[in-house]
């Protein structure tokens, strides 16, 4: 097989590694109240678990990103994918709500943390053309977790008690992880002896000057906001829908309509991105992104989420691919994995809000209609700083020394 059809099995592992690992994360929403009730841990506690795990993917990007700039990405996403099963498995049998928050949080985090960071920039090193599509194809597969892994866990929450749905859940990670993560493969202009590509963007940068510059600072600031925008919205839906009195396993369904249109926001984000520009692409949909969120605090409804979900999905879904493809134009291929880390770090930061800001919130006022105008106002945030945001090849003169 010649390197220009295995970049797409690329794609394709990595759709399949980023579903799972992300899916195995959010089954965590979808057995939030069954945990509550059968432990009688707060649900602000047990979303703790979320907002550790996102921190933990936080501070480990970064690192995992630059592990896989130096030994390559199959042996990082390997490691990824055992760790993440296994603590599946020990979050299962935790016997107090400090132990599930430690292992859940600290090593499912971890663990998902050595997929999303490596994938992301082993796919970039392998497209030259068609490079927004391809990374959007790859985070459509992770767009799919909520119309898999989610109504997975549902289904088997509903046959089982939560401890062995985990477990299932372990398994079926495992199961599909590991085989999948001994397909990865070093981009070939990366390869041990290859020359560095002749068009690779400013290739006398270093990592340093890389973490200094004002476009990584911009694209960084710019995930955080962004993904503190969409994190609470996602996370407490289900439990919102039920709070509506609408059935958990229908309230579940939400996520797979939300799944289902983010699959179609990352393709059609991604086609726009490589004709339009990323950046154009990107203010765009952030701007939408904002009034997307604050449309919940207006559904009661199933047929109002389902349409809320699908809009919001459609838009959130579609432009996160798009912060990969800016980092790839603007920065050296040999350094995609920690500058990717970098902006999967700051993403993970604005994750980690919404689980417990929606906890506190909905603990405080039996309400989450606070919980939307707080994600709006940081929507809005995320599309003024990206408006600031230039090509590095702008930036790179003020970074010569004197």
């Amino acid at each position: 097989m010649t390197d220009s059809d295995y970049r797409w099995v690329i794609v394709a592992a990595g759709g399949l590694l980023g579903c799972v690992a992300i899916g195995s994360m959010f089954s965590l929403p979808v057995l939030l109240r069954p945990i509550a009730a059968d432990t009688g841990w707060s649900v602000t506690g047990v979303s703790g678990a979320m907002t550790i795990g996102f921190l933990a993917m936080a501070f480990a990007s970064m690192a995992w990103g630059a592990l896989s700039d130096r030994f390559g990405p199959r042996a990082i996403v390997l490691t990824g994918s055992a760790i993440l099963s296994g603590s599946l498995a020990l979050a299962s049998r935790a016997s107090s709500l400090i132990e599930f928050q430690l292992v859940f949080g600290l090593l499912v985090g971890a663990g998902a943390a050595a997929i999303i960071a490596p994938m992301m920039a082993c796919v970039t090193g392998w497209f030259d053309t068609h490079r927004s599509l391809a990374v959007s194809l790859v985070s459509a597969g992770m767009g799919m977790a909520p119309m898999t892994m989610s109504p997975l866990a549902a289904w088997l929450v509903s046959a089982y008690d939560w401890r062995t749905a985990l477990l299932l859940v372990a398994a079926v990670a495992a199961v599909l992880m590991i085989p999948t993560a001994l397909l990865v493969r070093r981009a070939p202009a990366l390869e041990q002896g290859a020359a560095p590509p002749a068009h690779d963007s400013s290739p006398s940068l270093t990592v340093a000057q890389a973490l200094r510059s004002p476009p990584f600072v911009i694209l960084v600031l710019t995930n955080f906001f962004c993904c503190a925008t969409h994190s609470g919205p996602i996370f407490h839906t289900v439990s919102y829908a039920v709070s509506c009195g609408i059935p958990l396993i229908a309230a579940v369904s939400i996520y797979s309509v939300e799944g289902l249109a983010g699959m179609g926001g990352r393709i059609a984000f991604g086609i726009l991105g490589d004709r339009l520009g990323a950046k154009n692409v990107l203010v765009s949909g952030l701007l939408l992104q904002a009034f997307g969120a604050l449309a919940y605090v207006f559904v009661r409804g199933l047929s109002e989420f389902y349409t809320v979900a699908a809009v919001f999905g459609f838009i959130y879904a579609g432009v996160m691919p798009l912060y990969a493809v800016l980092a790839r134009e603007n920065f050296p291929l040999r350094m995609m994995g920690t500058v990717i880390g970098g902006t999967a770090m700051a993403g993970s930061l604005g994750m980690a809000l919404g689980p417990v800001a929606g906890g506190l919130i909905y603990d405080a006022f039996a309400s989450y209609t606070w919980l939307y105008v707080g994600s709006w106002a940081m929507g809005i945030g995320a599309f003024l700083i990206a408006m600031s945001f230039r090509p590095f090849r702008q930036a790179e003169p003020a970074l010569a020394p004197a």
